[in-house]
């Protein structure tokens, strides 16, 4: 059903959309890409069967849940200037922005077009929640590019954010199919919880994959993170820790945030902030991006000790642990097939297990 929907796009948006999921190459070819772990439009299918429908009641909110995944996906790349996922060149860098913001406008549209042409009550409380849920990850986004041009950041910030830009979907996926399914709304909304807590623990093991995960398992760069600036978990809990490597860390990022607004800079950053000025001047270009090309990779490994000696890496990893427990926590309100519960906690330990 999902290679059915991408069919209605126009030429060539169908074939930029094929690229991304990897069903073609950049050649137009077939091909038999890494289409990512399908983790919503599981869970989407397996609320289904929480509410005692058959699991392929789930499928139109499967394939909704997928279709705005991958249009937060295709922008979002576009936005943070990655160059590469799953293994391969994204599609701004094959087919071009243009293409990449279309594509994924189009996507969108085709979700709510997925659902609303069910014309039944169910979906259209399907659609509504899928609506508010994009809403919620949209200003997750909007946060979490905000926090770049910031030198610190509180964890209770990089939670709501966190909460915004992946636990809403996911918290999503995992009530849509049972509202499809006919699900009250407490069954409905236990089930959300769990997805919320999911998604964080989730973007907690995402976060800790964005600065030490192996490129060869994550597809990206290493420490792509840091590459991009962004105040992920692990930055945030060990900026708040204190001590010396918080400190040192505080200082550097101080320094990156300056650069990025065009304030002057002093103190520890001051010899490098100084190089990457000139350079800009010098190319015509952003002194920020100027500063972290010109960065070897003995900066980025450094920066990431640091907030490893300060604690943001531990930190992290609990904090994966807790949420994980808090999402099988909220599993324990409602009654559920034995087996739909029991599939469910396979998905969430796989979430904090995950190497990619």
């Amino acid at each position: 059903m999902l290679r059915e929907a991408v069919a209605r796009l126009a030429p060539p948006m169908d074939t930029v959309a094929a690229y991304h999921f990897g069903w073609i190459d950049a050649a137009g070819e077939p091909a038999d890409g890494d289409g990512g772990k399908a983790v919503r439009p599981a869970l989407a299918m397996l609320s289904a069967a929480a509410a005692g429908a058959p699991p392929e009641t789930g499928i139109p909110g499967a394939v909704a849940v997928e279709l705005v995944h991958n249009f937060s996906l295709l922008h979002d790349d576009l936005m943070d200037g990655d160059e590469q996922r799953r293994h391969r060149d994204t599609v701004w860098k094959v087919h071009g922005p243009a293409q990449a913001i279309l594509v994924g406008d189009a996507l969108f549209a085709l979700a709510n077009e997925v659902l609303l042409e069910l014309g039944t009550v169910e979906a259209a409380r399907a659609a509504a929640r899928l609506t508010a849920a994009t809403r919620k990850l949209i200003d997750g986004q909007a946060q979490d590019i905000t926090f770049e041009t910031r030198d610190r950041v509180t964890v209770a910030e990089c939670l709501e954010m966190e909460g915004n830009k992946t636990g809403a979907l996911l918290a999503c996926a995992v009530s849509i199919g049972a509202v499809l399914g006919g699900a009250d709304d407490r069954t409905a909304g236990a089930l959300e919880a769990f997805g919320h807590h999911l998604g964080l623990a989730y973007q907690a093991v995402d976060d800790l994959l964005g600065i030490w995960g192996d490129p060869e398992s994550t597809g990206k760069q290493t420490w792509s993170d840091l590459r991009q600036r962004k105040k992920s978990l692990p930055v945030a809990a060990a900026l708040e820790a204190g001590g010396e490597a918080a400190k040192q860390l505080g200082e550097l990022l101080a320094t990156d945030a300056h650069l990025r607004v065009g304030t002057e800079v002093s103190g520890p950053g001051e010899q490098y902030g100084r190089l990457a000025a000139e350079h800009a001047a010098a190319r015509g270009t952003d002194p920020a991006s100027d500063l972290m090309a010109d960065f070897d990779e003995a900066e980025f490994a450094l920066r990431a000790s640091l907030i490893e000696q300060a604690g943001g890496r531990e930190w992290t990893a609990q904090e994966a642990r807790r949420q994980h427990q808090l999402a099988l926590d909220a599993l324990e309100s409602v009654e559920l097939p034995q087996e739909v519960r029991d599939q469910l906690a396979a998905l969430a330990k796989f979430v904090i297990e995950r190497r990619r």
